[in-house]
């Protein structure tokens, strides 16, 4: 399955179930073609399954984390394309699971730039319930294929990043590498852009460790008039 499955018009009638929550929807206002991509994704047949297998987390980013709660946006690129690890929340995978290495390259350096002793699992959920929208550009992916459905939620990427980036309420934006960096010119000039390299092990020698996100995403969210977030 590739994007070509997926080229023909996405126009849908706007009955079309979507699992969008209703406070974003309400936010976003209309999401052209979501709902048609969700429909042909759901019902997608190939040689290997789209991730997440449970549908009902390819939104649990927006779920635990409605816009009225947003301080701090995260941006990923797309699920872990390994059934076990893709949760639904970028570089978060459930408790239990061993973690990816660039979640344990993030957990490295919250220990060094904070000072702590960084969670034993690998689940972000308390920081997306603090106000963490911990997104990927890319909702869903094929197994094993990494990067294979970035072009379909292209639309409804820069939709959502654009509202947020336009939205007068100030918030913290952290972009980890080049891929997440290239939305820059959709944040608006009252919000506080955190950048770096990726925490990837391929980049994080070249400017993640060291950059100290954490506390440098609390001590703005302060002066923006925020409580800070709970790392740990």
């Amino acid at each position: 399955m590739t994007a070509d499955l997926f080229s023909a018009e996405l126009s849908a009638p706007s009955d079309l179930p979507t699992d969008l929550p209703r406070p974003w929807q309400d936010y976003l206002g209309p999401t052209d073609g979501l709902a048609a991509l969700l429909a042909r994704l759901r019902h997608a047949r190939g040689p290997a399954p789209v991730l997440p297998l449970d549908q009902s987390a390819w939104f649990r980013a927006f779920t635990l984390c409605p816009p009225a709660q947003v301080r701090v946006v995260v941006l990923g690129q797309d699920p872990y394309p390994n059934r076990s690890h893709a949760m639904g929340l970028a570089f978060s995978v459930p408790a239990g699971m061993a973690l990816p290495r660039s979640l344990a390259n993030i957990y490295k350096e919250l220990q060094t730039d904070l000072g702590v002793i960084a969670p034993r699992h690998g689940d972000l959920s308390q920081w997306a319930r603090q106000g963490v929208l911990l997104a990927n550009t890319a909702l869903t992916v094929i197994e094993g294929q990494a990067d294979a459905h970035t072009a379909l939620w292209a639309d409804f990427t820069q939709h959502w990043i654009g509202a947020l980036g336009r939205d007068a309420q100030p918030r913290v934006w952290v972009l980890w590498g080049a891929k997440a960096q290239r939305f820059r010119p959709l944040i608006g000039s009252q919000h506080i852009v955190i950048e770096s390299a990726h925490p990837s092990p391929l980049s994080a020698r070249r400017g993640f460790f060291g950059s100290r996100p954490f506390s440098r995403t609390n001590t703005a969210l302060t002066q923006l008039g925020y409580a800070p977030i709970c790392w740990v």
